[in-house]
């Protein structure tokens, strides 16, 4: 099985940068909030170290599963296919929904990138798995848990 995470440039940045803000800053405040409550007396009793202990777990965990993610990243430029027609990770697909006669353009990304907000979607997703692989003015049935919507896809870039 490969072990490797797909992500953009941008993806891989922010979660560098996730990465050094819990090294440098929740780190330290999560041992200095022990110390504090180791000052407040009996262990035994004290509700606000059995916390303080428990988000420097939730801190250290995370710091574990961040470095994991960026050792075993495969960071992919979509600039490098942008002469390509076919759905690839990274491209921003803009598709016409035949039923709704709308248009929505979603960029597939890597699955700690996606941001509906943003109009990114994982490529693990069932939309994402779906549009992979299509070229330009492809019909793509996709299931969503509404029913089955047919697109038609009108336009795929690479930024």
């Amino acid at each position: 099985m490969d072990d490797n995470i797909p992500m953009t440039m941008e993806g891989y940045q922010r979660l560098q940068e996730e990465l050094k803000r819990f090294i440098r800053v929740e780190r330290p405040n999560a041992v200095q909030a022990i110390a504090e409550a180791r000052g407040h007396g009996d262990l035994t009793e004290n509700a606000e170290y059995e916390a303080a202990k428990d988000h420097q777990s939730f801190v250290e965990g995370r710091i574990k599963e961040l470095s994991a993610k960026i050792s075993r990243a495969q960071v992919i430029n979509p600039a490098d296919y942008k002469n390509s027609e076919k759905v690839v990770f990274g491209a921003k697909v803009t598709l016409y929904d035949l039923q709704a006669e709308n248009q929505v353009t979603y960029q597939l990304v890597g699955e700690d990138e996606a941001d509906l907000k943003e109009g990114k979607i994982s490529v693990t997703s069932p939309v994402g798995r779906a549009l992979i692989g299509h070229l330009l003015d492809d019909e793509v049935q996709i299931e969503v848990p509404s029913g089955t919507r047919v697109y038609e896809i009108v336009d795929v870039r690479y930024e």
